[in-house]
């Protein structure tokens, strides 16, 4: 029995969307919790992972969300989508005890839309102030200056939540939760803490030196990149994406490009498919290399932050040479690249490869083989394999709770298909092994740099596109493996040039999602040590 024949079967009244790659259900809102415990539970369907959730609103038909799940075990991919009404309440039941992912990304669409999700314990907005007024990703939001005035005080912390709940009669109530009790011994560790990486705050309950209970509170740094999409064009979007994971910027523009390239099935010539993953690939090793550098900072290993940054400035050079900048790169772009390579590339590549590869003994010796930081990783912070699939942390952190989560091994792109290597997996799912994965994969990128770099094939480095690109009507997905882990780009096209709805999946929302399973019981100095190794960068997670 295939995946339609069976939910079919669960639910006679789903409606299948016809085409596409991956098979697309619509099912109402009461039918929502009955087919995603079947799908989750199910042992010929077991759709584990929550890989993306998307808030909508698609105008007179209503709000909605629209689930991405696939299943771990045996590959399958579903998209779900469900539609409440288009009143100012609308109530769709929460999936947030199915998959863990669900908890903070349905605080999301309740921010940004309005939804309520029925059953979900904390009905809080993310990212936007508790006073701020109404869901700005909705169509008909009012943005004036008027509906919202520029507040120069600091929002009052709040320790209460709330949650809704139907009775037995169907009628919806909210109930009042506290967030901490009066008795309890709350600190906040950010939003301008160092080891945060960023504006990120957390409110930490402790009891002695043991953290009990932690709340994440985000959106310090947001821009809502994701509302600006809608009021650009196809090749303005993409410079966007450099913005949010910094660290990742060529692979999150790749995933767009190729999200749009794929609504559009235009055929990429082998010469950028080479120069795009060898790009992946220098940026994955800048990013290590940042990674390697603040943790050592965090845990007081100086001497090891300065050569991080000493050789991360290599890459820096090669990029710059090529693209004109170091950190913004806007290099590709729809069709293609931006610019040929520079001249001096394949020669200026090979010469940091091994130069690189010396260095990294050197890392080791000071940092990794150090009895000080060794018993401030090993055995801190551990993360299940089902915990880090429940949450979505993919990347090197859910590769280090032996989830083998690699996109470019699970739906090979660029050419990737045409190397051999290796997917680094730990087993302990702790801070050390969380380390140990992204410092094997510095020498597995530069591995796969070494099997294209002299094979870079002749021809274009850009096809020619229209002017004004304009999607066909429909829903289009796609994702890379990114430095920390599975970036994915959802368009929802009308056959405008301008997208009706761009969704970012952040890698980093769901690895702040399970710092609240990993804290418990462990000593508020584990924090730092778990934050650095989780590797989230701030504004990937605002967007």
């Amino acid at each position: 029995m295939d995946i339609k024949d069976k939910i079919k079967s669960l639910v006679p009244e789903a409606q299948f969307v016809e085409g596409g790659d991956v098979a697309t259900v619509t099912v109402m809102p009461v039918q929502l919790r009955f087919l995603a415990k079947k799908l989750r539970g199910d042992g010929d369907l077991s759709f584990d992972f929550l890989r993306c959730l998307t808030g909508m609103d698609w105008g007179d038909e209503g709000l909605g969300v629209v689930y991405h799940l696939e299943s771990t075990r045996y590959g399958h991919q579903l998209v779900l989508k469900t539609t409440a009404s288009a009143s100012d309440c609308p109530e769709i039941p929460t999936v947030s005890d199915i998959w863990k992912a669900a908890e903070l990304n349905e605080r999301e669409v309740y921010d940004y839309f309005g939804i309520g999700f029925t059953g979900h314990p904390d009905m809080r907005r993310l990212y936007l102030r508790e006073d701020w007024v109404g869901h700005p990703l909705r169509k008909d939001f009012d943005g004036s200056r008027e509906t919202n005035p520029l507040r120069m005080s600091n929002e009052v912390a709040i320790d209460t939540t709330s949650s809704l709940e139907i009775d037995e009669n169907g009628h919806t109530r909210e109930k009042t939760h506290l967030l901490f009790e009066d008795d309890e011994y709350v600190i906040n560790i950010g939003p301008q803490h160092p080891a945060t990486h960023g504006v990120l705050r957390f409110r930490v309950s402790l009891e002695g030196e043991i953290i009990r209970k932690l709340d994440v509170h985000c959106g310090y740094i947001h821009r809502g990149i994701e509302k600006m999409c809608e009021s650009l064009t196809y090749r303005q979007a993409p410079a966007l994406t450099d913005r949010l994971d910094y660290l990742s910027a060529m692979q999150s523009r790749h995933a767009l490009c190729m999200c749009i390239e794929k609504a559009l099935g235009v055929e990429i010539p082998g010469r950028v498919q080479y120069i795009r993953t060898i790009m992946d690939e220098l940026q994955r090793i800048d990013s290590h290399l940042l990674f390697f550098s603040t943790l050592c900072m965090d845990l007081g290993a100086l001497t090891a932050f300065f050569f991080g940054f000493r050789d991360r400035e290599k890459i820096l050079d090669i990029f710059e040479a090529t693209t004109g900048s170091r950190l913004i790169l806007n290099y590709n772009t729809p069709g293609g690249v931006q610019d040929d390579i520079h001249p001096d590339f394949v020669k200026r590549v090979k010469e940091f490869i091994k130069y690189l590869r010396s260095q990294l003994k050197e890392y080791h010796e000071v940092f990794t083989g150090n009895i000080i930081a060794r018993q401030r990783m090993k055995g801190v912070g551990v993360l299940s394999r089902e915990d880090a699939i429940s949450f979505g942390a993919t990347g090197g952190t859910g590769r280090a709770s032996g989830w083998a989560c690699d996109v470019r091994k699970r739906h090979p792109y660029g050419a990737y298909g045409e190397v051999d290597f290796r997917e680094i997996v730990y087993r302990e799912g702790d801070c050390f092994s969380r380390y140990m994965v992204r410092m094997d994969e510095i020498a597995e990128s530069m591995h796969i740099i070494e099997q294209l770099i002299d094979g870079i094939p002749e021809g274009d480095y850009r096809v020619k596109m229209k002017p004004v690109i304009k999607l066909p009507e429909g829903s289009y997905y796609a994702a890379v493996e990114a430095s920390r882990g599975e970036f994915g780009v959802y368009i929802e096209s009308r056959g405008d040039k301008y997208p009706y709805r761009m969704k970012f999946r952040s890698t980093g929302l769901p690895l702040v999602s399970c710092i609240d399973t990993i804290t418990r019981g462990s000593k508020i100095a584990d924090l730092i040590a778990i934050g650095g190794t989780l590797d989230y960068i701030v504004p990937d997670i605002d967007r």
